[in-house]
């Protein structure tokens, strides 16, 4: 089974093709069917040989479709101080977009 672990977004995943990943959103302008190269491959194996990059590998890359684009839930951030009368309250949502890895070369 080949699989290759990738970096996107500041966190690593460890992919095969036809893989489903959620990871944050690429700069650039994307939409939904676009396809996606990834060239931060820091590790590759096809059950013969493994390749380790130091950091990335040379030439590898990870190419993936984009199945999905939105914001996860709203997570609530609360600060307060005790008999002081202070409290703030607020929201954020992240935004993520869904890749389906098609190769890995």
């Amino acid at each position: 089974m080949t699989f290759a672990v990738i970096q996107t977004g500041g966190k690593q995943y460890k992919v095969t093709t036809g893989d489903t990943i959620s990871t944050e959103i690429l700069k650039g302008d994307h939409k939904v069917g676009d396809k996606i190269t990834i060239d931060s491959v820091i590790l590759t194996d096809d059950g013969n040989a493994t390749k380790l990059g130091a950091p990335f590998i040379e030439g590898g890359k990870v190419i993936g479709t984009i199945t999905k684009l939105g914001k996860r839930d709203k997570v609530m951030v609360v600060k307060y101080k005790a008999k002081s009368r202070y409290h703030k309250r607020n929201g954020h949502r992240q935004p993520f977009m869904d890749l389906k890895i098609d190769s890995i070369a």
